[in-house]
């Protein structure tokens, strides 16, 4: 694959490099998407594709694992946002060695109810694996249920991030450390250098980047 032998890649070009390489991310100015916010977008990115690849999963499995050796030490357990953060966070916990939980968007409507599956340990450090964080919604309310569970959330790793202020906004506000492997603005401009988008479309991205909740298309 095309970015196996770049040495000279960082990991969020190598990520954003693979991203595009597989389809994992889908750029589309003149016909965007439309998410169930009802945002029109001119990308869309789905990252369980990725686990298909498993020289790519593989990848993002050490990256993700490095950032939590190097940024938040003591972490004793990894926990996936569901659902694209679960496969992905799993592995790193099995790199890792770490317990492995995971967190439901609601809780179940049977049996336990249970919010966050898996062994919950009061005062135990966690980290978050999310797949994608977009305005930080998910993310931040999978944070609160792991506190009202009595863990203790040492951060929150995503391998893409679109870097909207919302997002840090939000994750400032809930004094959650977040850092993400890639991100829009390296993927754009991998994009671009690969010619899989034009100068008139990179400047509707940024605009979009800019004002998605406004933005119409090209």
């Amino acid at each position: 694959m095309s970015w196996s032998d770049q040495k000279d890649l960082s990991v969020a070009e190598r990520i954003a490099r693979m991203y595009l390489t597989i389809g994992v991310v889908k750029l589309n100015v003149e016909q965007p998407y439309t998410w169930s916010s009802g945002w029109k977008s001119p990308i869309y990115c789905d990252g369980r594709i990725a686990l298909s690849y498993p020289q790519v999963r593989t990848y993002i499995k050490h990256e993700l694992a490095e950032v939590i050796r190097k940024r938040f030490q003591g972490t004793e357990a990894i926990a996936g946002v569901a659902t694209a953060g679960i496969a992905q966070g799993a592995l790193v916990a099995d790199a890792l060695d770490l317990p492995f939980l995971y967190v439901r968007p609601k809780p179940k409507t049977h049996g336990m109810a249970n919010l966050v599956e898996g062994e919950v340990i009061a005062g135990q450090k966690v980290v978050l694996i999310e797949d994608l964080v977009s305005t930080g919604g998910s993310s931040a309310k999978a944070a609160a249920a792991l506190d009202l569970s009595g863990m203790e959330v040492n951060g929150l790793i995503s391998i893409f991030t679109y870097g909207f202020d919302q997002a840090r906004e939000l994750f400032a506000k809930a004094e959650i450390p977040f850092y993400s492997l890639c991100n829009y603005d390296v993927l754009v401009k991998e994009a671009l250098e690969q010619e899989l988008i034009s100068n008139a479309s990179l400047v509707s991205l940024r605009s979009w980047r800019t004002s998605p909740d406004t933005w119409q298309g090209h």
